[in-house]
Order: C-alpha cells, then structure tokens, then sequence
C-alpha cells in the first residue's frame, strides 16, 4: 500500500468509527470502539503510541490488579493485557479471536486480566456483568471464562431469563445466581473498574492496556503484536536487571501514569476541597448495644461502623483482628451497625448480632459477628436462626428479637451517628475521632493508631487517667464533616455541585395533578421520586404503607417517576401508570402501582395491557393508544428535569420529605425521624 493509500485508509477507518459510535447511542458517558484496521500500518488504536525498541520508552498508564479482576495465563507472566469489555458491545465480541491467538501464541508469557466497563446505552450489559462476577465468584477464573463465552455466543439474547439458563448451563447455583441478580451484587466491583476506566482515559470498549500501553478498540493482532512483543522484550530486561518474576507487573507500571486528564483537568480536581485526615470527630461510645473488643481504659479506641453484607467490611475484619493482636490491651474496637439500604439481608443480621450481644455480651456478640462474616452469602432468616441456635441462645427471644425489630432504635441510632459525621459508606473507622475510610491496609490503620498512641501516652505521662484518655481526646471534636482546602494557587474546580449539606432544603414543587395518598392539605408532604423495576423501590412499599398508617392525614405522598436508563421496561410502565391515573385518578393509580410492583419481573407490553384490564374501569382503546403515542413520555421526563433543575443526585428510591432529602429502602425509623422533624417545624 502506498502511503498515500494509507492515510486514506486512516480517514476512512477514523470516519467510520466515529460514525459507528455516534449512531450507537453514545451520549458523552462512553463509547463503544469500532475495529480500526489499516492495512500496512499496524492498526494502533488511537492514544496508543507504537512503541519501537525494547518498549522501555512506551507511554504506560499504572493499572492496578483486584481479588475480584477474573484473568487468563500465569500469574507471573512476562506481559500482562488488561482488557477493558462488556458483554453487549459488538466489538468487544469482534476481538474474542484475537485475544485467543494472542494467548495461543504466546502461551506462558502473555495473561488476559479482564475488568467491565459497562456503557449506559446498552440495557443488558450490567446484569450480564453482574451474572459474570458471580459466576466468578462461585467458580473462579474457570466458571468465570465459561460463563464469558456463553455470555458473548449470545449477545443479542441477555435478559433475565437468558442470563438463568445460561447459569444453569455452567453449572452454577441458581439460589445464589437469582440472590445476586435481584440484589445488584458486585455492582459495587464493577463500579470501580468503571470508574478507573474513566480516570485513565478508557471510556470506550473495547479498551486494553499492554503493561500500562493502552490499544483502543477491535483492532488486528498485527496491532497487539508489535507491541507484545516490544514489552515481552523490555520485561526480559528487568529481569536480568534483578527484579523478581513474581513482582514484575507492578514494577513496570509502577511509575505510570494515573490518570488520563490534561494537567488543568488535574489542578481542578485537585482543587476541591478533601477530607480533613487530622480533624477528630465527636464519637460518643456512651449507651446501650455496643460490643466491644478490648479494655475500657485502652488508649486508642476504635469505633467501627460496618455492615454485615457489605464484601468490603468483610475483607477488612482479618486486618482488624490484626491489629487486636499487635496492640493488646493498648486498643479497643467498638461496633456500631450502618446497613446499607440496598443490602437486604443487613438490617436482619445487624439485628441478629446485636440479640446475640443482649443475651450473651460481648463474648457472644463476637461469636455471631464472625459467623455472619463467615457466611456472608447466606444471611437469610433461616440462616439467622441456624447461627442462633449453634450459639446456644435463647431461640424464642431471638425469634421475637427478629420479628419486632427490637434492636432498631439502636441500629437508627448508630447510622444518625454515622450520617452526621459524614461515614456514609462502609466500612468506616474513627480511630481516636480520626477518619479512616475503607478496606485499608493494615499500615493505613497504624500509621494513625501510632500516632494517636503516642498522644495518649504523653497524656497519661501528664496525668490523665487511661480510662479518661478517649473521653477527653474527643471532648471538643467535630459534629460534622470536615474538609481541607485546596493548596494555594491550585486551579479552580471545573463545573462540577459540591455535594449538597446534609440538611438542604431542595426546591421541587409539587405537580398540581399527580397520583397521592394523603390529604390535600396535609402539614408533611413526601415526593417519591420511584421506579416500577427497581427492587429496593419494591421493597420500600411496605415502609410506605406504615407511614400512611400511621401518619394519617398529616402526611401526603406524591407519587413521581424516576425510570433508571438500564431498566428496559420501567419508563413505558411509567406511562402506563399515567394513563391508568388520567382515567382512574389516585384510587386506580395506586391499585396499578401494587400490580407492577408485584409483577416486576414480568412488564412487558402485554404485561401492562393485562394489568391494566385487571385494575378495571380503564378504556382499554385509550390505553394502548396512550402507549402507542407515548402520551405521557414527556410527563414522565419532566418528573426526572425536576430533580436535575433543583441540584439533587439521586437514585432510586428517593424521597424528598418537606424538601429535605432521604434516599435508599430506609427502615421507617428513618422517615419517622424526618417526618416528625417536618412536623415540629410546622
């Protein structure tokens, strides 16, 4: 080929995949990255520099390894490919042949690490990743790469029924399989490689980086072997310079860039203000229901806010046991519950836990705390009691432990703590009032534990009693989240809201006619900004109904649609529910809302029809008319422009309670405590 054929080759290929891209739906979170072939000239994608030489000059991004980052090919390999995919994109299944040659051809010295990178045009794609990271985690790399093959076989067939049959076809649990789809888990997992993708540039799929070099794109395995083979080469050499086999991926990107964003971007977002890491925080441990590890009079004391099922808080209890052991009698750890809203079976365990604590103390609490993190997976009431009875505890009190939620004020109580102090996530630390965020390391926990440890001492040495140390370390902390300024001179932070106060008042005005519960006139009005194939908005509904029970007419919910991009069928059913309302008012609204959320898994078109006839009294030609015109779309998107206009960022579901926001399946407990806030001030 001529050069001159060649560059026209490059504006073609550059032209088609800019078109290809557009057309499929990209919209500025991400891209899919057509096949760029160019005959001749290696077919590099673009941003992938060629290397030429030993590689050692390449242009190389540091792309850390996790446990949960399924591979393929030895883990001390020579070259390792970090592969960027998902499981609908078209071209992330047009490269499947080359990444098996590579392997072939370079078996031994070449691993595959495979992290999702799910783009929010492609409705499937997230609980096909989800299947996979379950198939990985009951299987390993083995069930995983199984699972990958079948997924991509049948790209244009993922939903939810698809993806069981194919679990079954693995050979995978189903109760397991069924728990993970319908609880989003490892979402979690597959956020974060989304968002290093994101920081380092790789926003489309496929993307991969050859020790840190990024190739965008499908292309040929000419393009992918130019540069293996560069890097095979300039890994030899570390090696002969001494660095050991074992330790050879991370010494090569060790010195990679981190991020993707030019240096102004970087300013700008170093600019923002971050968490104060030296600011103490006001942690009480004063009250009932608080296991703790450790004595009274210790000089550091440890506060952890932690949740039963989150994978995270799990990871981190054998670094905490750790620490018990180096520290002796000098730490105590104290517990404190903050279940997360989207973890089902973590408001039961929490309570589980803590009927254990109420019976047997300390030495019982910590007996259930480690069955429970050893048995993550199975939290289910049944599984509750099993643990009880293996424990020896009273079973008729434990039971009705469980059935009234003895514990939760104490549980509502903790999370208020955590909420006020700005540890949101889990889990999270206050080790003498200082913040420690995360599944940290063990040097991250003493680093601080030394210093504050050095601090108690020369308090003691000065003469406060040991048992006064805490009481007197916090006596004048912070109530509230604390931050630091940006450096002098960094740049300005880019468009970006600040994270809004905890106590924001958002200003989003109440639909003139819209589905509501509740008199018209009622002193508390909640928006329920909700989606119809959400299932933590299913699993609220409950909590909704108490409210009305118990807050009569002083209380009003306004129903709003907030249909999430990857649920496939929950804008159409919003419609539907609006058309049920233009005919039937509230009454026939909410009685359509009980069916949808009954029958989340099953919204298909005639799915709605068939609702809609059972609720009764609803012209069924006006109906599908309604749908076929998509009638109340705008009605539905004009729901969603309400929140963006007043600032907030939500999920679903979310309420906003005389403006003031609360988000996630909350117990009631935390509505009543807003609620009845509402009602005082009037």
């Amino acid at each position: 080929m001529s050069k001159g054929s060649a560059v026209i080759a490059i504006m073609i290929a550059f032209v088609g995949g800019f078109l290809i891209g557009n057309l499929s739906g990209g919209d500025g979170d991400g891209d899919e990255v057509a096949d760029v072939t160019i005959e001749g000239e290696g077919g590099r994608g673009a941003g992938a520099p060629m290397p030429e030489g030993d590689g050692s000059d390449a242009d190389r991004f540091r792309v850390p390894l996790a446990d949960h980052n399924p591979s393929k090919g030895p883990a001390d390999a020579l070259v390792t490919i970090v592969e960027f995919s998902e499981f609908q994109c078209p071209f992330c299944s047009r490269v499947l042949p080359t990444t098996s040659r590579i392997l072939n051809e370079y078996e031994g010295k070449v691993r595959i690490v495979w992290k999702n990178n799910v783009l929010p045009f492609h409705q499937n794609a997230m609980p096909a990743a989800i299947l996979a990271m379950e198939a990985y985690e009951q299987g390993g790399d083995e069930k995983f790469w199984q699972l990958h093959d079948v997924l991509f076989e049948n790209q244009r067939s993922l939903e939810r029924a698809n993806l069981e049959q194919y679990a079954q076809q693995v050979g995978l649990d189903m109760a397991q399989v069924r728990a993970a789809l319908d609880n989003e888990e490892h979402k979690d997992q597959i956020e974060a490689d989304m968002e290093l993708a994101n920081s380092i540039g790789a926003r489309g799929t496929p993307n991969f980086f050859i020790n840190g070099v990024q190739v965008q794109g499908a292309q040929p395995f000419e393009a992918f072997k130019t540069i293996i083979d560069a890097q095979i080469a300039h890994a030899e050499a570390q090696l002969a310079a001494g660095t050991p086999r074992a330790g050879l991926y991370n010494a090569i990107v060790r010195n990679g860039k981190t991020s993707a964003a030019p240096p102004q971007q970087q300013q700008a977002a170093n600019a923002r203000p971050q968490p104060d890491p030296n600011a103490v925080y006001k942690v009480e441990v004063t009250g009932d229901l608080l296991p703790q590890k450790g004595p009274d009079d210790a000089l550091v004391t440890i506060v952890e806010f932690s949740d039963f099922e989150c994978p995270f808080c799990g990871r981190v209890e054998p670094t905490v046991n750790q620490i018990m052991e180096d520290y002796g009698n000098d730490v105590r750890v104290i517990w404190m519950n903050n279940p997360l809203p989207f973890h089902q079976n973590a408001g039961p365990a929490a309570q589980a836990a803590l009927e254990a604590y109420q019976q047997g103390g300390d030495a019982k609490f910590w007996q259930m705390h480690a069955k429970l993190f050893e048995n993550q997976r199975a939290l289910t009431r049944e599984n509750l009691e099993s643990y009880a009875q293996e424990l020896g505890l009273n079973m008729g009190q434990f039971r009705a432990a469980l059935d009234n939620n003895e514990h939760q004020a104490a549980i509502t109580a903790q999370q208020a703590i955590a909420r006020q102090m700005g540890a949101t996530g889990t889990p999270s630390f206050f080790i003498n009032g200082r913040n420690l965020r995360g599944a940290q390391p063990i040097q991250a926990f003493k680093s601080v534990i030394d210093e504050e440890l050095a601090k108690a001492r020369r308090m003691v040495a000065a003469g406060t009693p040991r048992g006064q140390v805490y009481a007197n370390t916090i006596r004048n902390g912070a109530t509230s989240p604390q931050t630091i300024a940006p450096p002098a001179g960094a740049a300005a932070a880019p468009d970006r809201p600040a994270a809004p106060p905890a106590d924001q008042v958002y200003e989003i005005a109440v639909p003139r006619n819209a589905p509501s519960k509740g008199a018209a006139n009622a002193q508390v009005v909640i928006q329920e900004f909700s989606d119809f194939q959400c299932p933590f908005c299913s699993r609220v509904n409950p909590t909704v109904q108490q409210i009305m029970r118990e807050y009569g007419n002083r209380v009003r919910i306004v129903w709003r649609n907030y249909p999430l991009p990857f649920h496939d069928k929950a804008h159409l059913a919003a419609q539907a529910s609006l058309e049920v309302f233009r005919q039937g008012g509230s009454e026939k609204f909410w009685a359509y809302h009980d069916l949808l959320f009954e029958n989340q898994r099953a919204l298909e078109r005639a799915n709605l029809e068939q609702y809609a006839q059972q609720v009764g009294g609803i012209n069924m030609g006006q109906f599908r008319q309604a749908l076929d015109s998509e009638r109340h779309k705008a009605a539905v998107d004009a729901d969603m422009e309400a929140v963006r206009e007043a600032g907030a960022r939500i999920g679903t579901p979310s309420f906003f309670i005389n403006g003031r926001l609360l988000q996630g399946a909350q117990p009631f407990e935390a509505f009543k405590t807003a609620i009845d806030r509402a009602l005082e001030e009037g």
